[in-house]
C-alpha cells in the first residue's frame, strides 16, 4: 500500500491575458463599447463587472484542473453542477495488477499525525481494505465487484472543468473552514494556483 499527499495542476493553457481579452470583447457587446478596448482596458473592465456582480460575463472562459485526492473529496467536488468531470474509475481499474504496482494508493489524512493512535487505526484499516480487495480479485471477483471494500481514502484522479464564475463559487464554498478539512485543503491548493496564474479573477478571495 502506498500513502501519498493530494496534488493539483492547472491543465488549461490559456493565459490570463488571453482570458481577459476574450471576456472584455464578449462583455463590451452588452454596452456596445468595443471602441473603448485598448491597452489596459480589460483589467478595469473585468474588475468593474466583478464588483457589480455582473459575473455572467466571466463564464466565457473555462479552466481545467487535474486533481489527485481521495474519493471522499471527489464526492463533494462533483456536487458542483456547472462543470465537467472525468474521473479514474474503480469499475475498470484493477489495482491488483502491475499497472498499479499491485497495490492500492491512499491519500494521507491531514488531520492525523504519523504515530498518533488515530493514524495507526486509519493505516491498519487501509491495509485491511487492500487485503480484502486483493482476496476478492483472487477469488474471481471483477474490479467493479471488488471495489465494494475500497475506502474513501483511496487515491483518485479527476479532471474538472468549470467556467471562471463557477470556480469563484467553488472557492467561496470550499476554501473556508465550513468545508471538510481535506476538501478545504484541495480547494485552497487550487486557489493558490489561480492566484499565481489568474490573479485578476480571484484577488478578492482569500486562501484560508
Amino acid at each position: 500500500m502506498k500513502i501519498i499527499e493530494p496534488s493539483v495542476n492547472i491543465e488549461s493553457k490559456i493565459t490570463q491575458t488571453e482570458a481577459m481579452e476574450l471576456i472584455e470583447r464578449a462583455g463590451r457587446v452588452c454596452y456596445k463599447s468595443e471602441g473603448k478596448i485598448g491597452d489596459g482596458s480589460a483589467v478595469k473592465f473585468i474588475k468593474g463587472i466583478i464588483s457589480r456582480g455582473h459575473e455572467s460575463v466571466i463564464e466565457h472562459v473555462s479552466i481545467t484542473v487535474r486533481v489527485i485526492c481521495d474519493r471522499g473529496v471527489t464526492h463533494e467536488i462533483v456536487r458542483h453542477r456547472i462543470a465537467s468531470y472525468s474521473q479514474e474509475s474503480t469499475r475498470y481499474c484493477n489495482y491488483a495488477t502491475d499497472k498499479f504496482s499491485n497495490e492500492i494508493t491512499v491519500i494521507r489524512p491531514l488531520f492525523w499525525e504519523d504515530g498518533s493512535p488515530q493514524f495507526y487505526i486509519w493505516k491498519q484499516s487501509m491495509e485491511d481494505c487492500e487485503k480484502a480487495y486483493f482476496s476478492l480479485i483472487e477469488a474471481g471477483a471483477s474490479p467493479q465487484e471488488a471495489r465494494s471494500v475500497l475506502p474513501n481514502s483511496l487515491k483518485t484522479e479527476i479532471y474538472m472543468t468549470m467556467n471562471i464564475r463557477e470556480w469563484r463559487h467553488f472557492f467561496s464554498l470550499r476554501c473556508g473552514t465550513a468545508a471538510h478539512p481535506q476538501m478545504q485543503q484541495v480547494a485552497n491548493m487550487i486557489l493558490k494556483l489561480f492566484k499565481e496564474r489568474y490573479p485578476l479573477f480571484v484577488d478578492d478571495i482569500e486562501i484560508q
